[in-house]
């Protein structure tokens, strides 16, 4: 997705708008597709004001936010389980059928990180 047109632009529209020219006459004029105009105009009459709504999905609005506290339990309990087992687990407790790079993802995104770690002690020589 694109980034949104400048604040500049949209208050130069407004201004157009106030004056009494139509979304599109004032779109003609700073050079906007009639569209654009057409849709900051409707925006302007409801809203008050041509700024730009948040881009995206909004946060923690997935399908698996609310097993959020699912996972914390499961992994408190057991740091080491593998995500086709915490899958497993969440079809077997909630019902709930997601891929496996979903609840890693998830997991990411709540600090949770996989670290690797060498067999051998420390301090020991390192074969080579």
């Amino acid at each position: 997705m694109s980034a949104p047109l400048p604040s500049a632009l949209r208050t130069r529209f407004q201004r157009y708008i106030e004056e009494g020219l139509s979304g599109r006459a004032a779109a003609l004029r700073l050079k906007l597709s009639p569209a654009t105009g057409a849709r900051w105009g409707r925006a302007i009459r409801t809203r008050g004001h041509a700024e730009p709504l948040p881009q995206g999905r909004p946060k923690g609005h997935g399908k698996l936010a609310p097993h959020r506290a699912f996972f914390e339990e499961l992994l408190a309990q057991d740091p080491d389980i593998t995500l086709f087992e915490l899958r497993d687990a969440l079809i077997a407790a909630e019902g709930v059928r997601v891929h496996h790079s979903s609840i890693a993802s998830l997991l990411s995104r709540l600090g949770f990180t996989y670290k690797k770690s060498r067999w051998w002690p420390p301090n020991a020589a390192v074969p080579g």
